[in-house]
């Protein structure tokens, strides 16, 4: 049984964790979140000890270290762009680290991670649960037993409607969460260079508020994608449906099944961790480069081979100046 601590304990997919801990036969020991909407650990670890202040909780960790009950792992489910400073902090304190995505908002800031790991001799994995899920799998296994040098075409479509507080939290300030493709695309960037190679050209349509779209050259595959928070853009027959997610990965104009598989994706993350075969910095960093670049491109509106959702209006909102 390993002991754990939780960084971000209130966060939206915290939950996962606490569940993935429970299920791999481990313990949480402490967990950290200013806000204290965190009853849902009384589902999982109703012993484990609480803070909302980062000072306490700093004290409390090292007072279990002294009582030689030192914290094996720290997940980390804070805000994107603290990752890098509470992944520090675990690996400080003699732990290992458990991040979600992003890792880091910037690739030289995953490079550093490298070179602590190598100075305390801990590990860092991060979460890339897709690699994980079945269709995903078998989807890789149907590229590597084709012809070696097809170039598919492949368009990515992921639309997860947001309400009007996404931009007043973190979320909504680019500096702080890296923006849609970061946000809500990340874990899809990783999925097309893990499924098609290397990156050969990243060409950004469309970047706003509420949607991005772009076109990604693989070494083997042609992406299109369009990502969006805004409910306007699901198609018709979501709309209909009453649909809150809209996914659909096409592959060469086929739709891939990807609607189920979800739940169990964490726990299989931790598995995978604690028996050594977790995902690295170095495995993240393909994706954080993608969203990186698309980040600080100059969108060239609707040239050349963009996504048929890209043409959608663009709307204005009331807390965001374009």
């Amino acid at each position: 049984m390993k002991n754990f601590a939780v960084i971000g304990a209130a966060g939206y997919v915290a939950p996962k964790h606490y569940k993935a801990i429970k299920e791999t036969g481990n313990n949480l020991l402490a967990a950290y979140d200013p806000f204290d909407s965190v009853g849902i650990i009384d589902s999982y670890f109703p012993q484990a000890a609480f803070f909302t202040e980062f000072e306490r909780f700093d004290r409390h960790v090292s007072k279990l270290i002294r009582q030689q009950q030192p914290i094996d792992y720290v997940s980390v489910c804070s805000p994107n762009y603290l990752h890098d400073s509470h992944v520090r902090f675990a690996l400080r304190i003699g732990a290992n680290a458990i991040c979600e995505k992003p890792l880091v908002l910037n690739p030289r800031n995953a490079e550093a991670l490298m070179e602590l790991e190598k100075e305390t001799s801990r590990t860092i994995n991060t979460v890339l649960q897709l690699r994980l899920h079945p269709s995903i799998i078998q989807l890789k296994q149907q590229i590597e037993a084709g012809p070696k040098d097809k170039i598919y075409d492949f368009d990515l479509t992921y639309i997860t409607p947001r309400g009007n507080w996404y931009y007043t939290s973190w979320k909504g300030d680019n500096a702080k969460s890296g923006g849609i493709a970061t946000n809500i695309g990340i874990h899809f960037f990783d999925m097309l260079t893990w499924l098609f190679g290397g990156v050969k050209n990243n060409v950004v349509h469309i970047h706003t508020h509420d949607r991005a779209a772009g076109y990604l050259e693989f070494e083997r595959a042609r992406v299109r994608w369009f990502l969006s928070i805004n409910a306007d853009t699901l198609p018709e027959q979501a709309k209909q449906n009453k649909a809150v997610t809209y996914r659909s990965l096409m592959l060469e104009g086929k739709e891939i099944e990807f609607s189920n598989g979800f739940e169990n994706l964490h726990t299989e993350s931790y598995a995978a961790i604690l028996n050594g075969n977790g995902f690295s910095v170095a495995d993240a960093l393909s994706g954080i480069q993608i969203a990186y670049d698309i980040r600080h491109a100059q969108p060239i509106g609707l040239q050349g081979n963009y996504h048929p959702f890209a043409k959608l209006p663009l709307t204005k909102h009331p807390f965001i100046k374009e």
